[in-house]
């Protein structure tokens, strides 16, 4: 994806709905799914960076199989699954993820790749909220009633903000503060056009924004700390209580936290890691499966 274009085609006003991705049928799909489709409800900072579509062609090969994709924030596509309209979620919200498997709308949740949250701004910092803290940050931007854009859609990123607005100690209101109810690149382009600063997602800053925003804490991809470390998993809807295409979403996540651990190591947005691979590892850590506060 161009991030130039990116930027002048989403405006102020774009809005991210449904985003069809189909394969070519392989030789060598297992059998039961071969020519199935399977629908994923996905969060739009996978869309947004274009790590979604990094990894549907690989599966669509391996297992002959489509992919119709349902671009919404992480609540929104936890919505879409206890609805029963999608197979699997590929989502970055922790606590909305254990309600949900507490809930019994999924099954074998599945850590897929880690990536980091930025807060950026306009390059000439007017907050002064530069550093490696972004509690600092936040604090920063509330005493300078600098503009702030939340996504305000119960997304990841959204329960990411408002966590780190509870650290500071801060109930943000007033003019400075407002939400888009937007998808993340969306956001960016809004708040880049307005000055705004905004919580974001690696892989969606890094492909959406060129010169408009800066990245004013940035703790790094490798150890950013539980604040900013951004994890996404993939969660097949339970078939016990949904008419789901089960075998095929265990094969999509089976997919994911095998041959494509290679891909998201390999992905790239102009010449930069945007996510790392934590599906695999010689020892397993089963216990990060299990809701956090499950009895």
């Amino acid at each position: 994806m161009n991030r130039r274009h990116y930027l002048r085609a989403v405006g102020v006003g774009g809005a991210l709905s449904l985003a069809g991705c189909t394969g070519s049928a392989s030789t060598g799909a297992e059998p039961g799914v071969s020519g199935a489709t399977l629908t994923v409800a996905a969060s739009t900072t996978t869309h947004d960076s274009g790590l979604l579509d990094a990894l549907t062609p690989g599966f669509s090969r391996t297992f002959g199989a489509s992919m119709r994709t349902v671009v919404r924030g992480t609540g929104g596509a936890l919505r879409t699954a206890r609805d029963g309209d999608c197979d699997a979620v590929l989502v970055h919200a922790r606590p909305l993820e254990d309600a949900f498997l507490r809930d019994g709308h999924g099954v074998n949740r599945r850590a897929v790749t880690v990536n980091d949250f930025l807060v950026v701004g306009p390059p000439d910092d007017p907050a002064g909220a530069a550093g490696d803290d972004p509690v600092t940050a936040f604090e920063a931007v509330a005493d300078a009633e600098a503009p702030f854009l939340s996504r305000g859609d119960r997304s990841g990123t959204h329960l990411r903000e408002r966590r780190l607005w509870d650290e500071a100690g801060i109930d943000p209101a007033g003019d400075w503060y407002g939400e888009t109810g937007q998808g993340m690149g969306n956001t960016l382009a809004l708040a880049a056009e307005t000055g705004a600063y905004t919580l974001a997602d690696r892989g969606t800053f890094l492909n959406v924004v060129d010169d408009g925003l800066t990245a004013h804490v940035d703790r790094g991809i490798d150890a950013p700390g539980p604040l900013l470390r951004n994890e996404y998993a993939v969660i097949p809807v339970n078939p016990a209580r949904h008419d789901v295409a089960y075998p095929l979403a265990m094969a999509f996540a089976g997919y994911l936290t095998g041959p494509a651990q290679e891909t998201i190591e390999e992905f790239r947005i102009a010449g930069e890691r945007a996510f790392r691979p934590v599906g695999r590892s010689a020892t397993p850590a089963f216990e990060q499966y299990v809701p956090s506060d499950w009895r």
